[in-house]
């Protein structure tokens, strides 16, 4: 099997690689005081979190890996070539649920909100992570390794591919066919709506290394975020970092639907040149879709069964008021 010293060597060259590629050819210009802040924090805290789970003895998932080998369930696959690409499939949809579970649930927004509040997006956000998300990323891979029985050899390829792919889709950088190999893979422009301060932007294209799971679950978006990180003040230092994985912060960050309805209302409008009798229809397919996309397909349904709950009520008080006013008319016939 692979050391895993040889696996830090090829990574630190990628890293090195992708600093080189943003400096030459950078996305988005920023300053360098603000890429120099920026990856001085994200080093501290990637520095901190190996030193803290060294000691805390935690073992590599590649000795898990060894010792569970002979007794998963890809020991039932005859054919050898299905195994890594299971592997590798099973392991990338793991992060995927893992990765909409953190922005679905506050237990674990509080936790993956230190790696969204980089404001200047780059290489080393890679790395921003605190150490209680890794802890919670590596115990479920360590039942999938366990469920599986991927083998250490298999998991150390998984692991260089999706700790090289991140480290590309965080970077400040841009090539030609992005867009293209997009449509399998998440490329940097792909990432970077998912780093929006926007949530109906933020909650979307999670995937680690394969697009596909967004656009089968439905969570790919296509578009240039209004900004990167967090609303309001966010902490640049590794004490607050830290702390702040232990502070509670609600995923749902304020947006005024009201606004946002109303644009989208506009465009509608727009696109039929404002000719009258439509307003309201474009104003319910707008509050309709803006839902859909801020909230997901729950909150719509759940409005659609207030709105026929509210339907129905009235209804069934109109067909009171009118029982009643028969009542009294026959009565003081």
């Amino acid at each position: 099997m692979p050391s895993e010293g040889m696996a830090a060597y090829v990574l630190i060259l990628f890293f090195v690689l992708f600093v080189i590629f943003e400096f030459c050819d950078p996305r988005e210009k920023l300053l360098t005081k603000q890429l120099r802040q920026s990856y001085r924090i994200n080093i501290e805290l990637f520095v901190f979190n190996s030193v803290l789970i060294s000691l805390l003895s935690i073992p590599s998932l590649l000795v898990l890996a060894e010792k569970y080998a002979d007794n998963g369930l890809l020991n039932y696959i005859p054919n050898p070539i299905w195994k890594p690409v299971l592997s590798f499939l099973a392991i990338d949809l793991l992060l995927y649920v893992l990765h909409k579970a953190s922005h679905s649930f506050d237990c674990l927004w509080v936790f993956h909100k230190v790696h969204h509040n980089d404001p200047y997006l780059n290489v080393s956000t890679a790395f921003r992570i605190h150490f209680l998300e890794i802890l919670i990323i590596n115990a479920m891979k360590a039942m999938l390794i366990i469920a599986l029985g991927i083998k250490g050899s298999l998991l150390f390829v998984n692991e260089m591919i999706i700790t090289s792919f991140t480290m590309m889709h965080h970077s400040n950088i841009s090539f030609r066919g992005e867009k293209f190999l997009g449509r399998v893979i998440i490329t940097p422009y792909l990432h970077r709506v998912h780093h929006s301060t926007q949530r109906h932007e933020h909650d979307r294209n999670y995937g680690a290394v394969l697009s596909i799971w967004d656009r089968l679950f439905g969570t790919l978006a296509e578009l240039k975020p209004a900004a990167i990180g967090l609303n309001g003040s966010s902490p640049q230092d590794l004490l607050s970092l830290v702390k702040g994985g232990f502070t509670s912060s609600p995923s749902v960050h304020p947006v005024n639907l009201e606004v946002m309805i109303a644009e989208a209302a506009y465009y509608k409008a727009e696109k039929r040149g404002f000719r009258p009798g439509n307003e309201l229809r474009d104003w319910l397919e707008a509050k309709s879709e803006i839902i859909r996309l801020v909230y997901g397909e729950e909150q719509v349904r759940n409005n659609l069964k207030q709105k026929w709950r509210d339907l129905s009520g009235s209804i069934s008080n109109a067909l009171d008021v009118k029982n009643q006013n028969r009542l009294l008319f026959w009565g003081t016939d």
